[in-house]
């Protein structure tokens, strides 16, 4: 039998308005009262139900997340990231998994807005004009988390991208190496294709070397992928002697084919990799990589969305966290 905030008013003897107040925290209740309707709640286990309570407020104090895997080490970082400060402001979250497919995450998405949810945090690679439209139709805020749209008319949280590639291609390029290979995600999203690909090109052209096409092998951010990379660098006829990858799972394949195909890391292959994971110290060597603060851009994401939700004033609604290079043992000292 579902208690009702009726039930817990003619227990306590007070009006449902009384009631109302106290689980709503509202300070205009009397001590004495709100600890006579607290012993009552507790007595009958009465749980407020979230549903009528939103109609009433027209807020539900639920926030919707979309990420593309939820087996995902990156992606399960982020959202550590959102569900602490969803906690601290006091928003339930409800999780949901796209499976990187696009169709899945419209579905995803008008069915969150189905249910009612104040806000939406949303991660996807590759971000269409069909996604954009929908957000833009939204009823709620939409705020990105690690994932960029070319219209950048969607409020986002991210790291400059272009720039950490650029970075890490300029890091090895001081050290001495000339053939520098890139291990890209999915060229198919933007943020392989635009930003990184694009710093990697911008940094090897403005020091003074081509950029050569073979050195470049389009991964899928796997493990297997990774492996497949090595492979296929390995077999040039001038290999290169630095390889910066995309993701951190997929340089553990790299690492671990390098070895397997009797190299030596970083001896024979200097290796920087991505988004330095817990993965990256689990390998062995330890990976050198771009620093992307990911728990830092779920949290900021969550914040960014709480502001827009609450209609605070917000001074710049695409928000670029700062990167850096954690240098281990894939890299020479």
């Amino acid at each position: 039998m579902n208690i009702t905030i009726y039930d817990v008013a003619r227990e306590a003897n007070v009006s449902m308005a009384t009631v109302s107040r106290v689980v709503n925290g509202n300070p205009n209740v009397k001590p004495v009262t709100r600890k006579k309707v607290m012993e009552v709640i507790d007595r009958l286990g009465y749980r407020p139900n979230a549903v009528a309570r939103g109609l009433a407020s027209k807020k539900t104090t639920t926030v919707g997340v979309i990420i593309p895997d939820i087996s995902s080490i990156f992606f399960a970082e982020l959202a550590r990231g959102i569900e602490d400060i969803a906690t601290m402001y006091k928003y339930n979250i409800i999780l949901s998994s796209s499976d990187q497919n696009n169709d899945k995450e419209l579905h995803l998405l008008n069915t969150m807005l189905g249910k009612q949810v104040d806000g939406i945090v949303f991660m996807g690679g590759n971000i269409t004009e069909e996604h954009v439209n929908e957000f833009k139709k939204s009823p709620v805020p939409i705020v990105l988390a690690g994932s960029i749209e070319e219209s950048e008319t969607v409020p986002s949280v991210n790291i400059d991208y272009e720039q950490a590639i650029s970075d890490s291609v300029q890091a090895l390029i001081e050290k001495g190496h000339k053939r520098i290979s890139f291990v890209v995600g999915p060229l198919l999203e933007p943020i392989n294709k635009d930003k990184k690909l694009n710093g990697y090109k911008r940094a090897i052209e403005q020091s003074g070397y081509e950029y050569v096409e073979e050195l470049v092998f389009e991964g899928d951010y796997t493990y297997d992928s990774g492996i497949e990379a090595i492979e296929k660098l390995s077999g040039l006829e001038e290999k290169p002697t630095a390889i910066i990858v995309g993701s951190d799972e997929m340089a553990l394949g790299v690492v671990h084919g390098a070895i397997d195909l009797g190299y030596k890391v970083p001896d024979d292959f200097e290796i920087i990799s991505s988004d330095n994971t817990r993965l990256a110290m689990m390998v062995r060597p330890q990976l050198t990589t771009i620093v992307q603060p990911l728990y830092d851009i779920g949290a900021v994401a969550m914040r960014l969305l709480t502001k827009l939700m609450n209609k605070e004033e917000v001074d710049d609604q695409t928000v670029i966290l700062p990167h850096r290079i954690e240098y281990r043992d894939s890299t020479k000292n």
